[in-house]
């Protein structure tokens, strides 16, 4: 199981991979929508590859609650 640090590296670099925000911007209290500038279409890919790196599922309709880069990290942590 990855630490939340693990998992907010690799986050970070797929946020970086679809959007290019640089990996150093995101951070746990950052909003994917207001302060990195992520799309929906940009989530759902960001959603099915952190399933994929973290071997976990994200609901759809979870995603809608993951607001943060924060809440992602402890969604994916509690998830796997």
């Amino acid at each position: 199981m990855a630490d939340k640090n693990e998992i907010l590296a690799g986050l970070a670099e797929i946020v970086n991979e679809e959007t290019g925000v640089e990996t150093s911007d995101v951070q746990l209290e950052k909003s994917f929508t207001e302060d990195l500038d992520i799309d929906s279409i940009s989530m759902m890919t960001i959603v099915v590859n952190a399933e994929e790196k973290f071997g976990v599922t994200i609901p759809d309709e979870e995603v809608k609650n993951l607001t943060t880069v924060g809440e992602a990290v402890d969604f994916i942590a509690n998830a796997s």
